[in-house]
């Protein structure tokens, strides 16, 4: 590799799967008999609120019951003592890259712990139950949602993820099925800008070849071991 100076980091569900939070891939991704990506969309929240909202709920509480990784105190430390440029884009909702201690981050697909209303656009911190919960402090409706990107939806932060991936040296990949755009388009990006890609998975993802390497293994140990070499660099 070159020098380094300027990292982007993806992360994606299996980060936290170490931790114990479903990834919903594969053949037992369902919530009440059905795919996810049936639930997780506008026409579903419209269709049945309630359906969507409890599913939420049910992942928001979910979180109580789990803790940051060995790989997310890893980036958390790599964040903290870095000392050019680094931005940590996560696909997770969760918030386990925060409470690992990670600040230069973003979270392109939304916040469990955040709500967002449908009729003004009102966004904030949110803890509770949806299901049967408040109405908008902002303007009064009945309309709050959870604040996900919802299949179909355009993610958070584009332009900033965009810029970020331009003037990279090196794009990291943890974690991430490279099978849901515009992420697992990211590669592609930060290579044709000249950045060094290096993908840190459980199992060679559907981009794995795009990548100059490829180091299978579960995060929990393949993400400490490379901020060990980086930082050393």
């Amino acid at each position: 590799m070159a020098d380094i100076e300027r990292i982007v980091i993806l992360t994606g569900a299996g980060i936290s799967a170490e931790s114990g939070l479903a990834t919903f891939r594969g053949a037992d991704g369902l919530w009440e008999g059905r795919r996810v990506e049936e639930i997780c969309t506008p026409v579903a929240l419209l269709q049945d609120r309630e359906l969507v909202l409890d599913f939420y709920d049910q992942r928001r509480l979910a979180l109580a019951e789990v803790e940051p990784n060995a790989a997310h105190r890893a980036l958390a430390w790599l964040d903290a003592h870095w000392p050019g440029e680094l931005l940590i884009v996560t696909q997770n909702v969760d918030d386990l890259h925060e409470r690992a201690g990670a600040t230069r981050m973003l979270h392109m697909h939304g916040e469990l712990l955040s709500a967002l209303c449908g009729a003004c656009g009102t966004r904030g911190g949110f803890a509770g139950t949806m299901v049967g919960g408040p109405r908008c402090a902002a303007c009064g409706q009945d309309a709050m949602r959870p604040d996900i990107v919802f299949f179909g939806e355009m993610p958070y932060e584009m332009e900033r993820i965009e810029a970020a991936l331009m003037a990279a040296d090196l794009f990291v990949s943890i974690g991430t099925s490279g099978a849901v755009y515009p992420a697992a388009g990211f590669v592609q990006s930060a290579r044709h800008a000249g950045a060094d890609t290096l993908e840190l998975n459980l199992e060679p993802s559907a981009g794995s070849g795009f990548f100059h390497e490829t180091r299978i293994g579960p995060a929990s140990l393949l993400v400490p071991a490379w901020v060990d070499e980086i930082v050393a660099r």
